[in-house]
């Protein structure tokens, strides 16, 4: 997986001149209606700022956009007009939504919008999202959302065993982790048992509203929820 160093980016001059050209057409790009897109992102903010931007980045790296792996002056350019375009920029949704667009030809722009929570939060309505996320798996890569499960304190996520986990679910990955949980994952929403919830880059940890489950699966779903508001509430 490539290390998105900026320290690395400005090891030579040329490697310097190429990025700036790189920055400078990408900021030509969003002044213009972009192609068709190949890869659209959205990532929670919260205060301004993407809490897992490290994580998605790591994940992005992983992304194809038609059938080519992101370049490393691409990667480079996403990690820092994130932070500087949100840090300066002028709008009102600072808990809001970043969305980063990458069209067929290899060009990115960005936008912030509000958030808004998923309005059916149904296990029917997450196997469904989690079905289109793994459609946009089988072109880009990686999905941005994943269905999940605790099922007597074992954590499953539906995913090819060799699949870059997006962003978020990376996090809650290294949470399971922390409680000693064992961590698995299967083929088909079919095989997941227990506590059912959806891990998204976008909405975080969405526990089914009407799945019957042990109640100490339920807690620790909960305690998967807990840990990525906290990680958001951070400033």
């Amino acid at each position: 997986m490539p290390q998105i160093d900026d320290a690395e980016l400005f090891g030579n001059v040329e490697d310097q001149r190429a990025y700036e050209d790189f920055c400078a057409n990408q900021e030509a790009v969003e002044k213009f209606t972009l192609d068709k897109p190949a890869l659209v992102c959205r990532w929670r903010m919260s205060h301004k700022k993407v809490p897992m931007l490290n994580r998605h980045i790591r994940a992005l790296s992983e992304r194809m956009v038609q059938g080519e792996p992101l370049t490393h002056n691409m990667l480079s350019w996403a990690k820092q007009h994130v932070e500087w375009s949100l840090a300066e920029g002028d709008y009102t949704a600072r808990d809001g939504v970043l969305m980063l667009v990458i069209d067929v030809n290899g060009n990115a722009a960005m936008t912030v919008g509000e958030y808004e929570p998923l309005a059916d939060t149904s296990a029917k309505a997450l196997r469904a999202r989690s079905a289109e996320a793994r459609s946009e798996a089988d072109e880009t890569g990686v999905a941005p959302e994943l269905l999940a499960a605790v099922n007597d304190g074992e954590l499953a996520f539906v995913a090819p065993a060799d699949e870059c986990l997006c962003g978020t679910a990376t996090l809650i990955e290294q949470l399971a982790q922390t409680k000693g949980i064992p961590v698995t994952r299967v083929d088909i929403p079919a095989q997941l048992k227990g506590a059912l919830f959806l891990v998204s880059d976008e909405h975080g940890v969405v526990p089914a509203t009407e799945t019957e489950a042990a109640e100490a699966d339920a807690a620790t779903v909960a305690f998967f929820a807990d840990g990525y508001e906290k990680l958001r509430a951070r400033r």
